[in-house]
């Protein structure tokens, strides 16, 4: 199974607390960081939830 790499490009300011919050279950803390995940299908459905704000590429 390949990994996928998470970087946020748009600020979660002025986002839903949920969003928010998924952003941080997604390991992302900050601008432009970016984190290497397991496309689980729990991942990928809070990929889903916030992809207006992250831009996601394959390992």
């Amino acid at each position: 199974m390949n990994k996928l790499k998470v970087t946020q490009i748009r600020s979660g300011i002025g986002k839903p607390e949920r969003q928010k919050r998924t952003l941080k279950a997604l390991g992302i803390k900050r601008m432009h960081q970016t984190v290497e995940v397991m496309p689980t299908p729990q991942i990928l459905g809070m990929i889903e939830k916030v992809r207006h704000l992250v831009e996601v590429e394959e390992m």
